[in-house]
């Protein structure tokens, strides 16, 4: 057998794939026929193994660790190459496969695997053009193929995620092991933001995603009502009416209690944030001049991407917002950047009263305290908040998980912050 080259002058990308965005995953490949050269990217750094099968000929290369989020594949080329395959080897393996046409050869020590990132590779073929006895695929066993170690991913420069924090670096180990949990949970579509409020060092994965809030929203939500208390617009002592328009279902007690029924705004949020009562939010949201004006108020603190576009509960996730921008109305909240010293405590004395504590908070050592806001519709959960150690470490935690399997998201969300809060409990060792 042998290689000829083909007759093509421009680069010919016989497929390409964009893929979920979830980890570990085969995001994009294409095979360049003017070169015989096979290119994929990974989600995350992959170190590959290939080697040269006879009967029929063909090159097969293994990417462990890496997760194939669709059918297998396979894709007709022509030429000296007559098909692409592309399936799922084992559970945390996906193989990729280089169909030969029996009328050529190649020498195994002349394919080239090489990666110019951990996430970047490719299969270089050679091209021959005169026919070169296969003394190689004599036998009927595979022949290993060489794959070059790739350069280490560069170090990325420092990153922040508010003009209050510092910018800091990536916690490598820590984006290793949360990545590893991950993949035991490859049913679960997952967002994370964990952000050193000293030092601005940091974990992300997917923090510029748009996600559904469910009841996160009222977080933010919380923070511009008490900048409307602050600027003299609403009294907390101030009485409202409960009116039938603002009632509605799922969690809270409002919902319960007679039509007309009357409360001060300060026990109004009170209950939209602690137990998470969507009659009450309503009543917030109506108080402060509705949905429009409320996405005036965000739009205001720097979000753009938070917004509110359905009255709570949304069970069909209208209401949006991004981890990076929760993160950053945190840390306006941590900082006393928005809020007086009086609403500053008001607001954290509430968040750090609420009743959810399956989430985040159920990942934290003995003496840790949390301010946070949790959230769930069925097909999301989320929670975001910020949480200080006994030994004084104070970070931004925020999460939120897609899936219909809601109850592996409900374990995925303690491990994690389990695994978080263990790490910055014992640093310096792994540092």
């Amino acid at each position: 057998m042998r290689f000829s080259s083909f007759s093509l002058s421009l680069i010919s990308l016989l497929w390409f794939a964009a893929l979920p965005a979830t980890a570990d995953t085969l995001q994009t490949w294409s095979f360049d026929r003017s070169r015989n050269q096979l290119n994929f990217t990974t989600d995350e750094g992959v170190q590959p193994t290939a080697q040269l099968v006879p009967s029929p000929a063909r090159i097969v290369i293994d990417l462990p660790g890496i997760r194939l989020d669709r059918p297998k594949i396979n894709q007709l080329v022509g030429g000296n190459v007559k098909s692409i395959r592309i399936a799922k080897f084992e559970r945390e393996t996906t193989r990729l496969v280089i169909d030969l046409d029996p009328a050529y050869t190649v020498d195994a020590q002349k394919v080239l695997v090489r990666g110019t990132s951990p996430t970047q590779w490719t299969v270089q073929l050679p091209i021959l053009q005169g026919v070169t006895p296969n003394l190689s695929l004599t036998g009927n066993n595979p022949i290993a193929i060489a794959v070059a170690t790739p350069p280490p991913a560069p170090t990325p420069p420092p990153k922040t995620y508010s003009t209050l924090i510092p910018a800091g670096q990536q916690l490598t180990w820590l984006k290793d092991r949360l990545s590893s949990i991950r993949k035991t949970y490859p049913n679960l579509s997952t967002g994370l933001l964990f952000v050193d409020l000293q030092t601005g060092d940091y974990v992300d994965f997917n923090s510029d995603k748009v996600y559904p809030t469910a009841s996160v929203i009222k977080l933010p939500i919380l923070i511009a009502f008490l900048q409307d208390v602050d600027a003299g617009k609403i009294n907390l002592n101030e009485s409202w009416t409960m009116t039938r328009d603002v009632i509605v279902g799922g969690s809270g007690e409002f919902q319960d209690l007679p039509v007309n029924s009357k409360f001060t705004a300060q026990n109004v949020i009170d209950k939209m944030i602690t137990i998470s009562d969507n009659t009450a939010a309503n009543m917030v949201i109506k108080r402060m001049g509705g949905i429009k004006y409320v996405n005036q108020r965000f739009a205001q603190l720097g979000l753009t991407n938070t917004r509110l576009r359905d009255w709570l509960p949304d069970l069909d996730g209208t209401n949006t917002t991004t981890l990076k921008e929760l993160a950053q109305v945190l840390a306006m909240l941590d900082r006393q950047s928005i809020l007086s010293r009086t609403s500053q405590a008001n607001a954290l004395d509430i968040l750090r009263r609420v009743k959810n504590r399956k989430l985040l908070a159920a990942g934290l050592g003995q003496g840790a305290t949390i301010a946070h806001k949790t959230g769930y519709i069925g097909t999301m959960l989320g929670d975001a908040g910020i949480i200080e150690m006994p030994n004084g470490k104070r970070y931004i935690g925020a999460v939120i998980v897609e899936s219909d399997r809601a109850d592996s998201a409900w374990d995925f969300v303690p491990e994690v912050s389990q695994t978080v809060y263990s790490y910055f409990n014992n640093q310096p060792r792994f540092k």
